[in-house]
């Protein structure tokens, strides 16, 4: 059977289940007799072991069935969890991600057999059973009886029934009538059994079945039902066709060689069920196994937890969604183009064309937001692997430490969620190595033995922070600074005249580290490099708060969305630009003569804060125009820190489709992030605030 169609819902929900029992162990390991837990595992477990089967990936099946095995024996009280059971088990998760791993890359699951993983289980199955288990299992294994299983023999053929197998037969074609037992801890007999009927429809054709179609569609069997096929195969490829499928216990037939003695079906059956042949075609079953994983109750123990029982949520190919995504940004190009028409005219524009203009910019607004909303994603996609990542680490390090996590329910744009995992998994590991004291120090300091890292998650405004601290040792400054100077990264003066924050900053250079050692966590510098380098690719911003003795904080800050903004459109000379109104704080009118100087940099005195002045024009290289005696600045906030931006003119608020400069123009400031096309065609550049800050 070709199971190829279904790897991409395999790979998916691999992954859901493998991410499941990361959680799950984890609570396990705090919590070994919590039962709910237990069984979810077990359930996890027994599920992946039955879409391994499905698709053909052995190794995978076996190891799960192991898995699957100890937590039975754990089910029934006859095993207890402990600390060597639980690392097992992790090392079992992460030999079925690398079978995933391969999957993807080339769908199939690789050679490695894990076989010493396979032992490991295997030992702890044997040491942690007495008799009474090798009792269970002799006794599970005690076949039903051949009138049970062989209920083959009780087919009634119909005389069209009869006339196939006759034409079987003079085609020299065989027939065979074979029995299939499902294992009672299946779950979903139905969907086995429509499996099994695929399996035979691609080397032959079911004529007849033992229930009914209907009966089998609505689980109204046992474990046992029958098929008659012609075939061109033998028996014994037809037999291992049917134990291929996971969760069939076991498959016994033999050959129909002549028609006679079997028995006919009468007239009352033949008008009951006359469509039986036609309906064994598999391409009802799916149908009903559909209605019938509705009508399947839910066990009352797979309700813990506040998540809903059914998933809500749609996969939809991200492309998809860029293509609609770019259909609304030529729609809202559009509607600027309809507003810069109505304003270029006499004033003779009639008040139906302004309503709808108005009513073109309600629906391009719901469209947008309508969008978004399919593109935003939980955060919680990328934070959920982090609590099995510090848990690991803390058995490396030998330090115990504990992660909290908030606002994981927090929203993001698609792109930045695929992006964002490896700088927060970075931040992590590096609070774990370089903040964390080691255990007899944080004693001589007074702090609880174990440590605490901290990953916070909010919205504020059009942007989303994730804060990442810890309460370790913080940052020693002196230490960074002779580093440093010792590296030849600053000069003895140059750091002198540095602020502390300055000299944070350059742990965000490339190949900066303090590590004395080289480790396989951390120590080669290239880790806040390539943070502070991906965050600003997705438009936003990083920052550390810290102090020594108590612990660091590294606050992001990354925009919701990398499509359409809101932004302040301006004038410098003859050129315009965008500048986002998520960064502004106020637009000011000053006098130039209240312009004073620091350091022989032009500041302004505003509501008790000293605001540095940035002259857009000199930035941009802009022939400057005459100085007027005033100047029109527009204040712009980055974490803390703040500036006015020096414009010619303002030219109003706008919703600006964001376009990429692409590679045909060199932007090595990266003072532009990139273009938008104005109403009347015009392109306006748009201006990141974050690297004039």
């Amino acid at each position: 059977m070709d199971v190829s169609q279904y790897l991409e819902i395999f790979i998916d929900e691999t992954k859901e289940h493998l991410q499941s029992l990361n959680e799950q162990l984890l609570i396990i390991e705090k919590e070994p007799e919590n039962t709910d837990t237990i069984n979810e595992i077990f359930r996890a477990a027994h599920s992946l072991k039955g879409m391994a089967g499905t698709m053909g990936y052995k190794r995978m099946q076996k190891l799960t069935h192991q898995m699957e095995n100890v937590f039975s024996e754990i089910r029934n009280g006859k095993m207890k969890v402990d600390a060597n059971l639980v690392d097992v088990l992790f090392q079992c998760l992460d030999a079925l991600e690398e079978y995933l791993d391969c999957i993807q890359e080339s769908a199939d699951e690789g050679t490695n057999d894990n076989e010493p993983i396979l032992k490991q289980l295997e030992a702890i199955l044997n040491g942690g059973t007495a008799a009474a288990p090798s009792e269970a299992k002799e006794e599970a294994k005690q076949p039903e009886s051949d009138d049970d299983i062989k209920k083959y023999k009780e087919f009634k053929f119909a005389e069209f029934e009869k006339h196939a197998m006759q034409e079987a037969f003079d085609k020299k074609q065989k027939v065979y009538a074979i029995s299939v037992q499902i294992e009672e801890a299946c779950l979903l007999k139905a969907a086995r059994a429509f499996l099994v009927f695929k399996s035979m429809e691609s080397i032959g054709e079911i004529i007849k079945s033992q229930p009914s179609v209907q009966d089998i569609e609505d689980e109204k069997f046992e474990q046992v039902f029958s098929i008659c096929i012609i075939t061109d195969n033998d028996l014994d490829k037809v037999i291992g066709l049917i134990k291929n499928v996971s969760e069939i216990k076991e498959a016994v037939g033999e050959e129909i060689t002549a028609l006679e003695g079997l028995s006919s079906e009468d007239k009352k059956e033949k008008t009951e069920q006359p469509q039986e042949v036609s309906t064994s075609k598999a391409e009802n079953v799916p149908e009903a196994q559909a209605k019938k994983d509705d009508k399947k109750p839910v066990p009352a123990k797979a309700k813990t937890g506040s998540k809903p029982v059914v998933n809500r949520s749609v996969r939809v190919d991200i492309e998809k969604l860029d293509i609609l995504m770019n259909l609304v940004s030529e729609l809202i190009i559009a509607k600027n183009g309809l507003i810069s028409t109505s304003s270029d005219g006499e004033g003779s524009r009639s008040q139906a064309f302004n309503e709808q203009i108005e009513y073109l910019e309600r629906v391009t607004t719901n469209l947008h937001e309508s969008v978004m909303k399919v593109r935003m994603m939980p955060i919680e996609t990328v934070t959920n692997k982090f609590p099995r990542m510090i848990r690991d680490l803390s058995k490396k390090l030998d330090k115990k430490m504990e992660l909290y996590m908030t606002g994981e329910d927090t929203e993001l744009d698609r792109t930045v969620i695929d992006e964002i995992g490896d700088p927060l998994m970075h931040l992590l590991r590096n609070s774990a190595d370089h903040g964390l004291e080691t255990a007899d120090v944080r004693a001589e300091r007074g702090k609880p033995e174990v440590g605490t890292v901290r990953l916070d998650a909010y919205q504020d405004g059009n942007n989303v922070v994730i804060e990442v601290s810890d309460d370790g040792n913080g940052i020693n400054v002196e230490g960074v600074r002779n580093s440093a100077i010792n590296k030849g990264s600053i000069t003895a003066e140059q750091a002198e005249s540095m602020t502390d924050k300055e000299i944070i900053d350059l742990l965000f250079k490339p190949s900066f580290s303090t590590a004395k050692k080289v480790t396989d966590i951390s120590g080669r510098g290239v880790g806040l490099d390539v943070v502070k380098t991906k965050i600003e690719s997705l438009g936003g911003d990083i920052e550390v708060k810290t102090q020594l003795g108590e612990g660091s904080t590294f606050i992001i800050r990354l925009p919701l969305t990398l499509a359409i903004i809101q932004a302040l459109m301006v004038e410098l000379g003859d050129e315009k630009y965008a500048i986002s109104l998520g960064n502004i704080q106020t637009i000011e009118d000053i006098p130039v003569s209240d312009i004073r100087y620091v350091q022989t940099k032009e500041v302004i005195h505003l509501r008790g804060a000293v605001i540095p002045l940035i002259r857009l024009d000199k930035v941009l290289d802009i022939e400057s125009t005459d100085e007027p005696d005033s100047l029109t600045v527009v204040i712009v906030k980055k974490g803390d820190k703040q500036a006015g931006l020096v414009v010619d003119r303002l030219l109003g608020q706008q919703e600006i489709v964001i376009k990429s400069l692409g590679k045909y123009i060199s932007n090595s400031s990266k003072i532009i992030s990139g273009a938008t096309i104005l109403g009347n065609g015009e392109v306006a550049l748009i201006i990141d605030v974050n690297t004039l800050l």
